[in-house]
């Protein structure tokens, strides 16, 4: 039966994030579905608009679907499952539908870098009283994919991290989690936190140097764990859980993350732990036997053969003593990598990246 309806408008809402065209498709036009003049207009961020000829007959009910350029590129529930037929009938006037999730055409996706947001420019670091800049790098499908939650990294010195980096280079994390994902390795949020300059080694050494004077590791620890993190899993979808929750750095900041393991082992589950300056204090080696803890956890050790008289012999006796006290312990992994060559610089950190991240998470 064919009627004729004065006038139906659809609205649409679906997250701002996918610029493909959208288009409305259904038993009006044979289920044809990418027809240009049934392209709907993209009349805000993220809503679309699609108004029916007022002379055009309509199908009564009319059933519909969208996509974003064929049916392979179809909406999908909340869950990635097919999405039934719509229906409007005459007399509805506006219809408001929302879609959360788009089938994606895998064969032409060529964009697998993560997304890079500000979580803030001046996020108070109360234990402090300074503020810092918060980065988080969400996985390239994070929009995509809403019903799913994600593990988290959190990792110091941001400015080397990514981007156009430091005057020290850059680890250039963003081009390895491109990578990762290309190769279906993906699946894990980087919260990336700048360090405080000229107080970057007194922020991350959890110990006393009568050079250096007194470290406020603990402190800076107790602000990821008790202030930061919270924020960031009730921002975003995060697997909270410690098994979840790695942390992750090098040089002062690999002591920070070794330190994390330690003291914190409720919160940090997997540690990626670069270059450790385990020349700051003795007491390391003391502390790893006096406060290792048996729980289930992961920690990547590297260090490079080029960093000095005293990187490896160090390293190999922080090593030694970890396994020791992990020995018994099936649940407590440990994967050391050592590059004879390694300098330490961000280059080296860069391409030990991607490989501490597969250990650590997406085995």
């Amino acid at each position: 039966m064919q009627v004729v309806v004065e006038t139906l408008i659809i609205e649409l809402s679906t997250p701002a994030f996918d610029k493909r065209p959208v288009y409305i498709t259904g038993n009006f036009c044979k289920w044809l579905p990418d027809l240009q003049e049934f392209q709907m207009i993209n009349v805000s961020s993220g809503k679309y608009q699609f108004q029916f000829p007022e002379t055009m007959e309509l199908p009564d009910p009319l059933e519909y679907k969208y996509t974003r350029g064929g049916w392979d590129q179809v909406e999908l529930d909340r869950f990635g499952k097919p999405y039934g037929n719509r229906v409007a009938v005459k007399g509805d006037g506006i219809v408001q539908d929302t879609v959360a999730r788009w089938q994606i055409d895998n064969s032409e996706k060529t964009d697998f870098s993560p997304i890079v947001e500000l979580v803030s420019d001046t996020f108070e670091i109360p234990q402090f009283n300074k503020t810092r800049r918060i980065q988080v790098l969400l996985p390239h499908d994070y929009y995509e994919r809403p019903d799913l939650s994600f593990p988290v990294l959190y990792m110091n010195d941001a400015q080397n991290l990514f981007g156009e980096g430091s005057p020290y280079g850059n680890w250039e994390i963003d081009q390895s989690l491109t990578k990762l994902a290309k190769e279906h390795k993906t699946g894990v949020i980087i919260v990336a936190i700048d360090h405080g300059g000229e107080d970057r080694i007194l922020e991350f050494s959890p110990y006393t140097n009568p050079k250096l004077g007194k470290g406020q590791g603990e402190l800076f620890l107790r602000f990821i764990a008790t202030t930061l993190k919270p924020h960031i899993d009730k921002k975003y979808r995060t697997k909270p859980e410690r098994l979840n929750t790695g942390i992750g750095g090098s040089s002062v900041g690999g002591l920070l993350s070794l330190y994390a393991a330690l003291m914190f082992p409720q919160v940090f589950g997997k540690m990626m732990i670069f270059s450790p300056s385990l020349w700051i204090s003795q007491r390391v080696y003391f502390d790893v036997i006096h406060f290792f803890e048996p729980f289930e956890s992961r920690i990547y050790l590297y260090a490079g053969g080029k960093e000095g008289a005293n990187m490896l012999p160090n390293f190999k006796k922080l090593q030694e003593t970890l396994e020791t006290q992990a020995f018994g312990y099936d649940r407590v992994k440990i994967k050391s990598s050592i590059d004879p060559k390694g300098k330490h610089e961000e280059k080296q950190w860069s391409q030990e990246f991607p490989l501490a991240m597969k250990w650590l998470f997406l085995e």
